[in-house]
């Protein structure tokens, strides 16, 4: 599968290029060229199997030719083998026709952990089989830090950098960013906001010459291979109350809408989503 930049002005890359250079090289971000689809048969055969396995059919059109069905899978089920509910993202009722998606089982319970354990593991083996290493920035104001140090503490061949913002995270957050032990695990607090860290991790991506010398990468939502993992977890929902045979809307708290992006994936994918809502606070920039 090719993928593109949203501002056309950066190189087609496969899918594997896409993932270790996170943000395109012109300030975009790269999707597929094309939309694979699932059909209804497909969508239906999801019902009762194990996470993984559906992890694998999800993924699959976003990576084949590059990443093998063997390793894909094995990935997929060292990924979620340490969530600590057997459903790995169950649902719970709340109330008549309203369900509760709990993606806080893996280990730092943090939803991100659901794409960042495997995107770890498709980084890391990937620049294996390249034998490569790449250094990651990453900013954060607690939970997507503290997820990708879990992640990636001890992989070979990624050095991670994490910047946080001093004095404007919980205690919890900070321990999880700053204990890990790994020595390719590098947690930076930064004086100032959250802002002022996602400001420094842009200008290095924008800055090439120093991108190119280290390899610079990136594991924020501009990453497309978070936005496919997270996908996954619409396509275990949505069956689990009826579809294909009947929609199902999302409401998603909502930040930089990366999450809510993977069911817009999910649904130009087949998947019959009837409304994807937003539900934001004072940082409201998707709303208005």
């Amino acid at each position: 599968m090719r993928y593109i930049s949203t501002r056309g002005e950066a190189p087609v890359l496969g899918f594997c290029d896409v993932m270790l250079t996170g943000l395109a090289r012109d300030g975009g971000l790269y999707v597929p060229e094309t939309w694979p689809q699932l059909d209804a048969k497909t969508i239906a055969g999801f019902a009762g199997r194990p996470y993984a396995d559906v992890a694998v059919e999800v993924i699959r059109p976003f990576v084949a030719g590059e990443i093998s069905d063997t390793d894909l899978a094995r990935m997929a089920n060292e990924a979620y083998a340490s969530f600590r509910h057997p459903a790995v993202v169950p649902l719970d009722q709340s109330a008549p026709g309203q369900f509760i998606l709990e993606l806080f089982h893996g280990p730092t319970l943090a939803f991100k952990d659901v794409a960042m354990q495997l995107l770890a593991r498709l980084m890391d083996h990937v620049l294996a089989k390249r034998g490569e290493r790449t250094t990651i920035v990453v900013a954060t104001s607690g939970d997507t830090g503290g997820a990708a140090v879990d992640a990636f503490a001890g992989r070979d061949n990624v050095d991670l950098i994490v910047l946080f913002p001093h004095g404007r995270i919980s205690d919890v957050q900070r321990r999880m960013m700053t204990t890990s032990g790994a020595s390719n695990v590098h947690a930076l607090a930064i004086d100032g906001h959250f802002d002022d860290c996602q400001a420094l991790v842009k200008a290095l991506f924008n800055h090439h010459k120093f991108r190119d010398e280290v390899s610079l990468s990136g594991v924020n939502s501009i990453n497309w291979a978070r936005i496919v993992a997270q996908t996954v977890y619409y396509f275990t929902s949505a069956v689990a109350l009826g579809a294909p045979a009947r929609t199902v809307d999302f409401t998603v708290p909502t930040g930089n809408f990366g999450d809510i992006f993977a069911g817009y994936v999910a649904q130009r994918m087949g998947l019959p989503i009837g409304r994807l809502r937003v539900a934001t606070n004072v940082n409201d920039i998707l709303a208005r």
